[in-house]
């Protein structure tokens, strides 16, 4: 393999080395790390180097300016990239979960109910990113609008968010886990329920690359692919406990038996997808809920956005 285009390398033993910025690093992304962590990327020939984004559009800038070959987040970072009409702007070729990952932490130990959320503040990420845009969407569905009944603050970095409830900040914070039960141990908040329990299936993270290096380095993505199908199949077939220990190296500061507790919760809300497809319609129930946040006033071509041919040749 020739040295690979937007910044990969190969060494001499002809393994590509890669550079993959997620979105945050959290229990929610479970069936990459077990890629790692089982060999998978590596038995395709991979070395990939992790690098913590800490925000959809920081992961975003880091592919469109090479410092990243493969991006992993919301898909929205790719739709406002392609309406943009940006010159070679990535597509996302293999999604990894389905739902959101976040939780819902109050500071009182509350008989929960959405309506609970009336006249009080919630930290909810980035304005315009998915997770608060799946907040929103969550709350306009149970009642409440934001806004009006209830402040979201958009102030606050993806990968702050813990930190700035914990400080006293806001009465509700959206967090990911193992954060949110992290969080609930310390005595700090409670989790009260799991957003994406209440807002359905939707495309919530997936993998993206420019179009050049996709273009250039099919056999790369292809690999890649297959390893994160691997682990998706690894985690569906293995109980909590199997997996939390294989998380173990990618968390070595979270106690094992939290890590079972947090792969058990997000098992029970369907978070994980077990191929690496992504669906039309999931799609565009993410744009509807772009479309309510007021984030969107024109839909993507899924064909130009989406190349789901890598992950239904890992399939096959």
């Amino acid at each position: 393999l020739a040295a690979c285009g937007g910044g990969g390398t190969v060494d001499d033993g002809g393994t590509v080395k890669l550079r993959l910025s997620e979105v945050t690093h959290s229990v929610f992304y479970a069936p990459q790390y077990v890629a790692l962590e089982k060999g998978f990327f590596a038995e395709e020939g991979l070395e990939v180097e992790l690098i913590n984004g800490g925000g959809a559009d920081k992961v975003m800038v880091s592919v469109l300016t090479g410092e990243a070959e493969i991006g992993l987040a919301g898909p929205e970072a790719c739709i406002y990239t392609l309406l943009e009409g940006r010159e070679d702007a990535p597509r996302i070729f293999a999604q990894l979960t389905n739902c959101d990952g976040s939780f819902l932490v109050g500071r009182t130990d509350e008989d929960f109910s959405w309506e609970n959320l009336r006249g009080k503040t919630i930290i909810g990420g980035r304005k315009g990113g998915v997770p608060e845009m799946t907040l929103e969407y969550t709350m306009k569905k149970n009642g409440v609008i934001p806004h009006v009944d209830a402040t979201v603050d958009t102030s606050v970095q993806f990968n702050m968010m813990a930190g700035a409830f914990t400080a006293g900040t806001g009465d509700y914070g959206a967090l990911f886990e193992p954060t949110a039960t992290e969080v609930e141990l310390a005595g700090q908040g409670y989790i009260l329920c799991a957003i994406g329990e209440e807002s359905g299936e939707i495309p919530y993270t997936a993998y993206f690359a420019a179009g050049s290096y996709m273009d250039e380095n099919p056999d790369v993505i292809q690999r890649f692919t297959n390893a994160v199908y691997r682990g998706q199949q690894w985690v569906a077939e293995h109980s909590d406990a199997e997996v939390a220990q294989a998380l173990v190296s990618a968390f070595p500061d979270t106690d094992v038996d939290v890590l079972t507790t947090v792969v058990g919760r997000y098992r029970g809300i369907g978070a994980w997808n077990t191929v690496p497809v992504m669906k039309q319609e999931a799609l565009e129930r993410l744009e509807t809920g772009m479309e309510m946040a007021g984030e969107l006033d024109q839909r993507v071509d899924f064909h130009k956005l989406v190349d789901n041919s890598f992950a239904e040749n890992a399939c096959g």
